[in-house]
């Protein structure tokens, strides 16, 4: 997450190809540590170094966009990448469920290099942006790095205590209280460090001055909460309660991909057409949502804060990623446990204790191992308790339809409008750049 947060300011040392290139090499050495991992905690390393590369292709990507598009056409393009990667959760299940039934495990990490590898040329070689860097010295200097460690601090100790409480230590042990309170204190001081004392904040607080970026923002949040959240828990579901293998389950989440995705692709076109977003931001579902909050918040701000809005908006997102997810497994596992007595009572001690709530998610497989009876009875209790998971998600989607009330109209310029990059970026300049792809 701090890599998303940075890499508004990272956007100033040389612009976004050199950039994103780092950012798919370091995603391409992750990939190969997590194939070669000989054990979890080399395969946990591994996985940490995909997502600094990750969160910088995904942040870079967008400001390309941003940079070369005018705000009313920045939805269609924004709506291809939306496309691409609703593509990709869908295929990404099945091919990963696949090579894990048929083939090993570790083949879902080989399979990157060579995509990225071929990914990595094509920038290389055909993407050719002019762009006046900032010496990487001078650059890192800028970067707020008190304010990215605060942030980060703030966030990895609320979600350990989401993640502890009444799981690994009660609700009101000292652990979890600590957590909470250190974790609400520390990100006060973030919001402090940004507002009196960041030369170049992370996240500047003049993007939340309006009520419609504030609404814009909460949509944004709460529509990944949800819909991420499906992705994350329809699987278990499907293999917990339906009893379907890994590449089964990921068949049984395609109707979500392919509807969402083409929701966000008719949203995309509709607002590069019309010029409005309050129409289809107030619709039914979560493709609908994915790329108009973005537009607005990017609408409302001037074109040198572009950078900035797409790595906030990434950051609030990648928070509500993990949140959801968080909140998702505690809601899920305090029911699981709630439910083991009468488990235990049914299924005999032995078998029921495998099926309590912080090994529930992973003793999937042993389901099948039951016998028949049995498996009834332990598919009605993931099903009982996956159900208070999606009343849960229905609450933050009523939620996110709440905050699209109070988007307001405004206009979206067919001029594309830049910001200098580099140390002097608050400069702007105008509409047209140095760009070709070819």
């Amino acid at each position: 997450m701090e890599t998303e947060t940075g890499t508004e300011t990272i956007t100033a040392l040389s612009f976004s190809p050199p950039v994103i290139l780092v950012a798919i090499a370091i995603f391409l050495g992750g990939s190969l540590l997590c194939a070669l991992a000989p054990n979890i905690n080399a395969l946990i390393a591994g996985r940490a170094v995909q997502g600094l590369g990750s969160a910088g292709m995904g942040t870079m990507v967008n400001v390309i966009i941003c940079d070369f598009f005018s705000v009313r056409d920045r939805g269609l393009y924004l709506g291809f990448t939306s496309l691409a990667h609703a593509l990709g959760s869908a295929i990404g299940p099945l091919v990963g469920g696949a090579l894990t039934e048929k083939a090993d495990w570790r083949w879902c990490f080989w399979i990157n290099l060579p995509i990225g590898g071929a990914v990595f040329a094509i920038l290389l070689f055909f993407l050719k942006v002019a762009s006046p860097g900032t010496p990487i010295v001078a650059g890192l200097k800028k970067i707020d790095w008190a304010g990215g460690s605060l942030v980060v601090g703030s966030v990895l100790m609320v979600l350990l205590a989401l993640d502890f409480g009444d799981v690994v230590f009660p609700w009101s042990s000292a652990t979890v209280i600590s957590l909470i309170v250190f974790g609400v204190v520390t990100r006060a001081l973030f919001v402090l460090n940004e507002w009196k004392f960041a030369k170049k904040p992370i996240i500047p607080l003049h993007l939340f001055s309006t009520k419609s970026a504030v609404a814009a923002y909460n949509v944004y949040v709460f529509n990944f909460y949800v819909f991420i959240g499906m992705l994350y828990y329809l699987p278990l579901y499907s293999q917990a309660v339906l009893g379907a293998n890994a590449l089964i389950s990921g068949i049984y989440i395609l109707p979500l991909i392919v509807a969402s995705s083409l929701a966000a692709a008719f949203v995309s076109f509709f607002i590069q057409k019309t010029g409005k977003y309050l129409g289809v931001m107030v619709g039914v579902g979560g493709g609908m949502n994915i790329e108009p909050p973005l537009i607005v918040v990017q609408a409302i701000n001037s074109a040198r804060d572009t950078a900035a809005v797409v790595s906030s908006m990434n950051f609030v997102r990648s928070i509500a990623i993990a949140i959801s997810i968080v909140v998702g497994g505690v809601i899920f596992q305090n029911e699981m446990t709630a439910a083991n007595p009468a488990l235990v009572t049914q299924i005999g001690a032995e078998l029921g204790r495998q099926f309590n709530g912080d090994r529930a998610a992973a003793k999937v497989d042993a389901i099948n191992e039951l016998p028949g009876q049995q498996q009834g009875v332990v598919r009605q209790a993931y099903f009982d308790s996956l159900r208070d998971v999606w009343i849960m998600y229905v609450a933050f989607s009523a939620l996110s339809l709440l905050f699209n009330v109070f988007v307001r109209a405004h206009h979206l310029s067919t001029e594309n409008k830049e910001a200098v990059l580099g140390a002097d970026r608050e400069k702007t300049v105008g509409p047209d750049r140095n760009v070709e792809f070819k």
